[in-house]
């Protein structure tokens, strides 16, 4: 019994970490940048497809199979949705807010609508299978299985957390932050706005494009329906609970709230009763909305979130200065 709450344990938090991914993605798109990406969906699942495409067995039905290593096929999805990112940003960038948001949903819709159309190539709507799966010889003791990939999700959540702590203090990453909070003030100090929001566009889709890797090699089977937009709601929810700007929070958030979905779904399935468990499913998005409405209210900025600098001037400006001591 224990070994199995183990097991359990480590495939909860593999989940949770891919998700983190996705997370630390949008940090850099929003957190860092302040673009409101909400097609979050789509860079998700063209980087699951292309590693899926480059990494499962010959397949008469589709394009694809080749059959190359699984660290080829994530680093062809960081790849593939990274140019996608870019090729997007370099289309949308200079919109603001509710207009890059509708512009980023709408690319969503569309890659959506490719991988259930374009079946010689993604599948159509039965989607991929035989995804290879890390320390596939393993699947035999869930223990085992479990903790391996849940040690490379730790590994490969590290080392992203590392590098992008690094670019977050670098001056590169100090443009960023400037531009998010005053974009005018940044280009008249000599910055292009544009070029440094582009690239964070494409860091963070590049960063989406992994955790969709690493979630189609997790579970071994991909599909559309896979990549629908509650996907996008759920990332932005993971981010606002753990803390915008911030990738402890992101990290934290992305478990937190992946937590609150898994046990909305135990209490479904537990609850209601089997034929009425599809139209109950939709109380896990309640759950959610609900909880992040009660973080929204007690923490506004999150379980870690970034206080802003202009926040810190404020805060310190209306302070009351102390009076001169008299000797």
């Amino acid at each position: 019994m224990t070994l199995d709450i183990l097991a359990y344990a480590a495939f909860f938090l593999s989940m949770a970490l891919t998700y983190a991914i996705i997370c630390l993605g949008l940090n850099v798109q929003w957190g860092m940048t302040g673009l409101f990406n909400v097609g979050i969906a789509a860079f998700v699942a063209v980087g699951a497809y292309t590693s899926a495409l480059l990494t499962t067995p010959p397949s008469p039905d589709r394009f694809g199979g080749f059959e190359l290593p699984i660290f080829v096929g994530w680093l062809g999805a960081a790849v593939t949705s990274g140019l996608l990112s870019w090729a997007v940003g370099a289309l949308t960038i200079r919109l603001r807010s509710d207009y890059l948001a509708i512009a980023t949903f709408g690319i969503a819709v569309t890659v959506q609508l490719c991988m259930l159309n374009l079946q010689p190539l993604t599948g159509g709507p039965f989607g991929i299978g035989f995804i290879p799966r890390p320390f596939a010889e393993l699947q035999d003791n869930a223990l085992a299985f479990s903790l391996a990939n849940f040690a490379v999700m730790a590994v490969v959540v590290l080392a992203l957390y590392l590098a992008l702590e690094h670019l977050a203090k670098s001056p590169w990453g100090r443009v960023l932050r400037a531009i998010r909070e005053d974009e005018m003030a940044a280009q008249a100090l000599g910055k292009r706005p544009i070029r440094f929001r582009l690239q964070a566009f494409t860091l963070g889709g590049a960063i989406m494009g992994l955790a969709g890797a690493a979630q189609a090699h997790f579970i071994g089977f991909i599909a559309p329906d896979n990549y629908m937009p509650i996907l996008t709601f759920q990332v932005w929810a993971m981010l606002i609970v753990g803390g915008s700007g911030n990738n402890r929070g992101a990290i934290a958030g992305a478990i937190l709230v992946w937590g609150l979905w898994a046990l909305s779904a135990a209490a479904v399935s537990t609850f209601v009763p089997a034929e009425q468990q599809a139209r109950a499913a939709s109380l896990q998005i309640v759950a959610i909305g609900v909880g992040l409405c009660l973080m929204l209210l007690w923490r506004p900025r999150g379980l870690f979130g970034e206080v802003s600098p202009l926040t810190r001037l404020k805060s310190l400006r209306s302070a009351p200065s102390k009076a001169p001591s008299k000797e």
